[in-house]
Parts: C-alpha cells; sequence; structure tokens
C-alpha cells in the first residue's frame, strides 16, 4: 500500500509540475525565430542543376505580455547550372534587413498562441552569369516592402516552439534595378476575405524563448 501511495504521489507532483510549466511570452522576454533551408535538384533530363540554401534569422524584444519589438534577416543563395556541352552557371543571391512588431492576440490552450505581424524592410539581388569561363555580372535589384501577416507557435517545451507563419494579409511593395534609365516595379496585394487552404502558404521555423 505504501508504495501505491509513493507512486500517487510521484504523479501527481508530475501532473502539478506539468500544469505549472508557463508557455508562453512576458515583459522583458527576447524572442529568437528562423529557419535554414537547403535543396539540390539534379535533372539528368535536362542536364541541369539547382542549388538553393536560405537562412531567414529574427530576434524581437517583448515590451509588454503581448507586443514585441525586432529586426529580422535574410540570405538566399541560388545557384543554377547547365552542364550541356556549351552551358552557362546563373548565381543569385539576395540580402534584406527589416524591422517588425508582432501582437499576439489570441491563445488556443496553454501551447497555441497566434499572432499579427506587421514588417517593413529592405533587400537587394545581385545575379551572374558564367558561360565558358567568362562571367558578366547582372545588374542590382533593390526592393522595398510593407507586409501585415498573421502566424501562431505552438509550444514543444517551455521555451521552445514551432513558428507558423499562415499568410500575408497585406503586402506592399516596390522594386528597382540599379540601372540608368531603371523605372521602378510596384506590387500591392489585400486578402481580407475568406482563404481556400491557408496551409499552401505557410512557412515554418523555429523559436526559442530567453
Amino acid at each position: 500500500m505504501k508504495k501505491v501511495f509513493a507512486l500517487l504521489a510521484v504523479g501527481l507532483g508530475l501532473a502539478v509540475s506539468a500544469s505549472a510549466q508557463d508557455f508562453g511570452f512576458k515583459k522583458g522576454d527576447v524572442l529568437l525565430e528562423g529557419s535554414v533551408g537547403f535543396s539540390v535538384e539534379d535533372n539528368k533530363n535536362t542536364e541541369e542543376k539547382v542549388t538553393s540554401f536560405n537562412f531567414v534569422p529574427k530576434a524581437g524584444y517583448f515590451i509588454s505580455d503581448k507586443v514585441a519589438i525586432g529586426l529580422g534577416l535574410g540570405f538566399v543563395s541560388t545557384k543554377d547550372e547547365d552542364y550541356s556541352t556549351g552551358g552557362s552557371t546563373d548565381k543569385t543571391n539576395s540580402f534584406g534587413i527589416g524591422v517588425f512588431g508582432r501582437y499576439y492576440f489570441l491563445e488556443i490552450g496553454k501551447r497555441f498562441k497566434t499572432y499579427g505581424e506587421a514588417g517593413l524592410g529592405y533587400s537587394y539581388i545581385k545575379s551572374e552569369t558564367e558561360v565558358a569561363g567568362n562571367t558578366v555580372e547582372g545588374p542590382k535589384t533593390n526592393t522595398i516592402d510593407f507586409n501585415v501577416g498573421v502566424g501562431a507557435n505552438y509550444f514543444i517545451t517551455e521555451r521552445l516552439a514551432l513558428n507558423v507563419g499562415l499568410t500575408n494579409l497585406i503586402n506592399i511593395g516596390s522594386s528597382k534595378v540599379d540601372a540608368s534609365g531603371a523605372k521602378a516595379t510596384t506590387n500591392y496585394g489585400v486578402q481580407l476575405g475568406s482563404i481556400n487552404n491557408i496551409f499552401d502558404m505557410a512557412t515554418f521555423g523555429l523559436a526559442y524563448k530567453f
């Protein structure tokens, strides 16, 4: 009987400990978030190989229990090799930096936290093409964009969470090639109505709370 009571006590202690876990954010917390991706596609039929890499880190500071402000970076590199006779190699690198503000407005259970986020960013793209040992650099493209979106954090532990960027509700951007006589290209989009499948546009990453 003593063993039974001991086991019950241990089980109750674990249950209390689990229920006491703090899933979420408080004023003064620091959030590190981001994703890393790498892929290679080698098509033997077309004799073309595409290699891509991306690294998108983000850091935020909570000025209240529900509001965070922060800074994000982004790096994307793509290499497209045509290894057929007389083929060429195209390389594209892009770098971006931006600021964001995030507001947590809905909790589903203890672990699932939903947020809205607005961000303003700048990025540039550089490209070059290599043919028969000769490299030709393409013009640099500068882009400024503003977006408003929604996302969520699902806490795996008290500090580690899966981040899901669901969709952009508003997106406004302007791009211009750094060349004489070039004119800017602007784009904007609004998605405030129904969305057929929001997970078609989802992005996934990890988040860590300090």
